[in-house]
C-alpha cells in the first residue's frame, strides 16, 4: 500500500508541479507526509493531534523558507520602478499569486504584479501585513474632480457598489464583504499624481474580530495607474499608515508612461476621474476579485487537520480490515 502510494504521488509530482516553488513545497509534502511511517511505526492507534499538529509545521516553515524576495531597484515590467523602501521586502508576481490565492483564500488574480511585506515578516506570519501591486491600463485619470468630490456622498455609493458583487461572491464560495466606513479619507498629491485612502471592510456576516483594512494607493500614469493595496487588520491601521509615504515615494512609472508623457492626440482617456477611482467603479469589470483578505491563520490551522485525514486514510484501513467492515468508498475531506 505505501510502495503504491509512493508511485500515486510521484506520478502527480512529476506531471503536474512544474514550478520550482511549487516542487519544493511538494517535496516537502511528502516529506510530513511520510514522516509518520518512518517515526511513528509501532502503533498507528499512538498518532494524535500533537504529530498532526507537527507535520503541519514542519510544511509551513518549507513554505516560508521557499520564497525568493527581492530588494534595492525592481523593474516593473517596462513602464515601472520599485525602489524597495528600507524595512522592507519584494516578491514577485508568480510567488504573489500563489500567496494571495493559495495561502489567504483570495480569488485568483493574475494581474498581481507583487507583494511588498515588511523586513520583518512574511506571508505566513500571523500578524503579518502586505501591500499588494497591480497596473491598470484604463487610460489617462482626468484629475480635474479632485477638489470638488463629496467623500461621504462617495461613500454612501461605494457600500451599495460592495454589496452588490456579494451574490457572485457567495456563488463561487468566498464570504460577503460589506464597506464599513473610512478608515482614512482620500487624499490626492495633485503635484506628484499619488491619491491614497484606507477602508475598513468586515467579511461575512456574522461579527468579527478584527475587520479587514484595505489601504489603497493610487498612482497615475500617461495610460493608466499603478494600483497598490495594504492588506491587514484593522488592527494594524497605525503601523501601516506610518509606512505610507515611505511607499508612495518608492514608486514611479519610467519615462515614456509618467502622467506629464500624456498626449491627447495619441492616449486614449479613462471613463471616470478621481472620483470614480476611488469609488472603485473600474471593479465592475474585476467583479469578486476587488478586495483582497488576508487568511493565513485559517490555512495554517488547515495544515495540519489535511495531513490528518490523509494519515487516516493510511492507517484506518487497518482497523476497516481488523472490524471485517464493508469498504468505505467515501473519500476524506483534506480541504
Amino acid at each position: 500500500m505505501i510502495l503504491l502510494t509512493l508511485r500515486t504521488l510521484i506520478f502527480v509530482h512529476h506531471f503536474y508541479l512544474k514550478h520550482i516553488i511549487m516542487r519544493k513545497i511538494y517535496i516537502t509534502f511528502l516529506i510530513c507526509l511520510l514522516f509518520p511511517f518512518f517515526t511513528f511505526s509501532n502503533t498507528p492507534e499512538e498518532y494524535d493531534e500533537n504529530e498532526d499538529t507537527l507535520s503541519g509545521m514542519l510544511f509551513m516553515d518549507s513554505i516560508a523558507n521557499s520564497f525568493k524576495y527581492q530588494r534595492g531597484l525592481v523593474k516593473i515590467k517596462d513602464f515601472a520602478t520599485i525602489k524597495v523602501p528600507e524595512g522592507f521586502k519584494f516578491l514577485d508576481s508568480e510567488q504573489s499569486i500563489f500567496v494571495i490565492h493559495s495561502l489567504w483564500n483570495n480569488p485568483e488574480d493574475t494581474t498581481i504584479l507583487g507583494l511588498l511585506f515588511p523586513e520583518t515578516s512574511g506571508p505566513l506570519d500571523p500578524d503579518s501585513w502586505a501591500i499588494s501591486l497591480r497596473y491598470a491600463e484604463e487610460g489617462y485619470i482626468d484629475d480635474d474632480d479632485a477638489e470638488s468630490i463629496d467623500y461621504d456622498e462617495l461613500l454612501e455609493g461605494m457600500k451599495k457598489d460592495a454589496e452588490a458583487v456579494n451574490p457572485a461572491r457567495i456563488e463561487n464560495n468566498y464570504p460577503p464583504i460589506y464597506l464599513i466606513g473610512w478608515a482614512a479619507k482620500p487624499y490626492y498629491d495633485a503635484a506628484n499624481k499619488k491619491l491614497h485612502w484606507a477602508k475598513e471592510i468586515q467579511f461575512g456576516d456574522g461579527p468579527s474580530e478584527v475587520n479587514t483594512l484595505n489601504y489603497n494607493i493610487r498612482i497615475l500614469g500617461r495610460k493608466g495607474y499603478l494600483v497598490l493595496n495594504a492588506i491587514g487588520g484593522m488592527d494594524q491601521f497605525d503601523a501601516i499608515n506610518k509606512e505610507i509615504d515611505k511607499v508612495l515615494a518608492s514608486v514611479e512609472f519610467v519615462d515614456g508612461y509618467k502622467y506629464s508623457d500624456f498626449n491627447p492626440k495619441l492616449d486614449k482617456v479613462a471613463a471616470y476621474g478621481i472620483g470614480g477611482l476611488i469609488a472603485g467603479k473600474v471593479l465592475a469589470k474585476a467583479g469578486i476579485l476587488g478586495i483582497l483578505a488576508k487568511f493565513g491563520k485559517l490555512i495554517i490551522l488547515g495544515i495540519g487537520a489535511a495531513l490528518g485525514a490523509i494519515w487516516k486514510l493510511f492507517t484506518g484501513r487497518k482497523k476497516t480490515t481488523e472490524t471485517a467492515q464493508p469498504e468505505n468508498k467515501e473519500q476524506p475531506d483534506v480541504s
